[in-house]
């Protein structure tokens, strides 16, 4: 872009004495002239355009709900904001941080575990279960007699506070015999682990369905009376995760089987990329047609991640949900079956359009929104999948094949540049014309991916409060383990009662029936009767006694 120096007018005497070289060469001055305005108005109105969005995502509405505007009177926070300041306040002092490494904690030998404290006895609830000895059994009193007990310890967990578990074991000699003998102490999920099975299921649950970074689980504790490291908590939680991918596993292959799959992915940080950075990777949502969802775990953006994730045999008929991202649609091609394109990513495109062309944006957002009124009645009706794929051809096809003549109109006036975020927003919707029309046909197929979006959720959350995964074997296990838990969402039970259950049951359940643990098939065969934890039913004024 090249600027013309600012020249005085000539006067009309001048003017009249231009050679017709002269005249020419105002001409074309004129014309670059015009050209580099035009470009910088382009370029400042997608500025502003960048401006709104970045001030909306920020102090405005996230809703894309067509909502009714606020009163003209009323400013946003943004735009108070935005008011010019009457002073500059001055730059806040340059602070060098000296860059530091970490040490890996020597691990606490499992052989110390029962004779180490690791609670206050003074601030702790303790819960005393007294273990019979089976050396005993059909003995008269007289034949025997206890000499001591040893004791162990549990941390444990009711659903808000913490206990610990304390197991009696009596020594026992027997009369007129050198032999003595003490039950062992029970065995938990995690061999050679002072941690119940509630305590880690509820660690679970409180760094993944309640977003608490381990540092606050570990602030809660010991505030609690409790001694015990963060590296810790993060071996348990790993320990867990592993014990139950070959769960997620399971569920994985059952939605690769599904005929209609969503797909999506999600930004997260994890790995260490060199002092002070953060590798990114991504988190791969995939939804399976029977409620079920996946959150593989890669370092990388690229198409094969999508090929690792559904493999290269899909389902007959197999369609994939997804927005308009090129890996898709890549993978779509190379196994044949059909992509599908959410109708909620190209909404979504207009609407950052309307700040700049509302009108325009207005016209596209209703026709869009008469779709999913007719998906609304279609809930409302419950109509069965031959009645759904009827409504869907008699209402909203016709207004399918009025949205997309708009958007040829739309390209033939001719009135956008091809940078304004109008342009580009009709041009994504008519690139991927099949494959938002394809759920027209197919009754089972969603109109969006927004239940994917929605399952999603509790990654976005996770991360305003832990921020990132230290490593990327982390970031894998968080991804097994929201897999389960959403899942679990999805299905009505209860993650804390299949967490305790699961844990246990899954050392010793067959691995060919290990599918039977997902959620989805746990609610039938196990949620009536599940494995609960001792602590089960226990309360903090009384002791209970195992026979």
């Amino acid at each position: 872009m090249s600027f013309m120096p600012r020249q005085a007018l000539p006067t009309l005497d001048e003017a009249a004495g231009f050679s017709p070289a002269q005249v020419v060469q105002l001409a074309l001055d004129r014309a670059t002239l015009e050209r580099d305005v035009g470009q910088l108005q382009q370029k400042i109105a997608g500025l502003q355009h960048q401006v709104d969005w970045f001030r909306r995502q920020i102090f405005g509405q996230k809703s894309e709900k067509r909502s009714v505007l606020a009163p003209a009177e009323q400013m946003s926070l943004g735009e108070l904001l935005s008011l010019p300041q009457t002073g500059t306040p001055p730059d806040a002092p340059e602070r060098s941080v000296a860059g530091h490494s970490r040490k890996r904690s020597p691990k606490a030998p499992d052989a110390k575990a029962e004779s180490i404290s690791f609670f206050d006895e003074a601030r702790v609830p303790i819960e005393v279960i007294e273990l019979a000895s089976p050396d005993v059994a059909g003995l008269t009193p007289a034949q025997y007699e206890i000499i001591g007990t040893k004791e162990s310890f549990r941390l444990a967990q009711r659903p808000g506070s913490y206990v610990v578990i304390k197991y009696v074991r009596p020594i026992v000699k027997r009369v007129g015999t050198p032999l003595i003998s003490c039950p062992a102490a029970p065995v938990g999920v995690i061999e050679g682990s002072r941690a119940d099975v509630s305590f880690v299921a509820g660690l679970l649950l409180d760094k993944l369905a309640y977003h608490l970074p381990f540092h606050r689980v570990h602030q809660r504790l010991t505030d609690a009376g409790f001694k015990v490291s963060r590296p810790w908590l993060t071996q348990l939680g790993q320990q867990a995760s592993s014990l139950l991918e070959p769960v997620y596993d399971a569920m994985l292959a059952s939605i690769r089987a599904s005929r209609v799959i969503a797909m999506d992915e999600t930004p997260i940080k994890a790995g260490q990329n060199g002092p002070g950075k953060m590798k990114q990777g991504y988190f791969w949502p995939v939804y399976g047609e029977l409620d079920e969802v996946c959150f593989p775990f890669f370092d990388n953006r690229r198409a094969d991640s999508v090929f690792k994730t559904l493999g290269m045999t899909p389902a007959q008929g197999a369609v994939l949900l997804s927005d308009g991202y090129s890996a898709y649609a890549h993978y779509a091609k190379k196994t044949g079956l059909t992509h599908a394109q959410c109708w909620a990513h190209t909404r979504r495109k207009l609407f950052e359009a309307k700040d700049i062309e509302p009108a325009i944006a207005e016209q596209g957002l209703e026709l869009i929104g008469g779709l999913y009124a007719a998906e609304e009645r279609i809930r409302e009706q419950k109509l069965s999948a031959t009645k759904k794929l009827d409504y869907r051809l008699t209402h909203a096809k016709p207004l399918v094949e009025q949205f997309f003549a708009w958007v040829n109109r739309q390209f033939e006036a001719q009135g956008l540049l091809p940078s304004n975020p109008m342009t580009k927003a009709l041009a994504y919707a008519r690139e991927r014309r099949f494959g938002l029309e394809v759920y027209l046909t197919d009754p089972e197929v969603p109109i969006d991916t927004n239940h994917l979006e929605r399952a999603l959720r509790a990654i976005p959350l996770g991360k305003k409060n832990w921020m990132f995964c230290w490593t990327e074997l982390g970031a894998k296990h968080v991804g097994i383990m929201q897999s389960l838990l959403v899942t679990c969402r999805l299905h009505g039970v209860d993650p804390y009662e299949y967490l305790v259950d699961v844990l246990q049951r899954v050392g010793q359940h067959p691995a060919s029936r290990v599918h039977e643990l997902t959620p989805r098939l746990w609610k039938t065969l196990f949620a009536d009767n599940p494995l609960r934890s001792p602590l089960h039913g226990m309360c903090s004024e009384t002791s209970t006694s195992l026979s």
